[in-house]
């Protein structure tokens, strides 16, 4: 028969790395809520990176590609909603990863265009700036709730959130675009944009880390 102590070691979490790989419960609304942004990202990365090509904008290029990476973050949560939470640090460890290796990208396509000197059609970046916020703001609305969960959950609200904010420069980069004429609105915006990405990678690779250190085998 287990003894009070026994089953209190039982009952609450502990440190060693049998708890910490322990899969754990799934609620079913954080798993629709992944479904349904995981469909709004990859409908408006198409929709962007068409209009970013026509319009010439790196900052819609930009938010395109970051609108990509955010469906592809969307499947790899829901590939390890259910699974150990070594297994779930390692992938915010590589959602980090591509949020940096996005936020480079997205700079160096900045300093490209800036040495080329196109100015974008700023009509385009407006209409599909404000498209792409409503979405980005539905999908806030709709993982709010689990902003403060584990660094997984954590790389997915931060992603959104940067979105949401991404839209917002868009749209004042647009307004920038059309008042003076000029590429550079459009360049700040792109360069901010690779901000927010390179800060939420540091962020969530931390966090990540840190539960990866207290997974490790005592």
């Amino acid at each position: 028969m287990i003894g009070s102590d026994q089953a209190r070691r039982f009952s609450e979490p502990a440190d060693d790395c049998c708890t910490m790989l322990a899969a754990p419960a799934v609620d079913p609304r954080y798993r629709r809520a992944l479904w349904i942004a995981l469909a709004i990202n990859g409908a408006m990365f198409v929709v962007e990176i068409g209009a970013g090509m026509q319009a010439q904008s790196v900052s819609l290029l930009a938010d395109a590609i970051d609108f990509f990476g955010d469906a592809v973050n969307y499947g790899l949560s829901l590939a390890v909603l259910a699974g150990a939470s070594i297994w779930r640090a390692r992938t915010a460890l590589l959602k980090a990863l591509s949020m940096g290796a996005f936020g480079i990208f997205v700079l160096g396509k900045a300093a490209y265009n800036a040495f080329v000197g196109v100015a974008p059609e700023p009509l385009t970046m407006g209409a599909i700036g404000f498209v792409a916020l409503a979405a980005n703001v539905g999908v806030g609305l709709l993982l709010y709730a689990w902003r403060d969960g584990d660094a997984n959950m954590r790389a997915v609200w931060l992603c959104t959130r940067n979105d949401a904010l991404g839209n917002v420069a868009v749209l004042f980069a647009a307004a920038g675009v059309f008042g003076t004429g000029g590429a550079w609105p459009d360049l700040v915006v792109a360069a901010i944009i690779s901000t927010l990405a390179l800060g939420s990678a540091v962020t969530v690779a931390r966090a990540a880390r840190g539960e990866l250190r207290r997974a490790a085998p005592q």
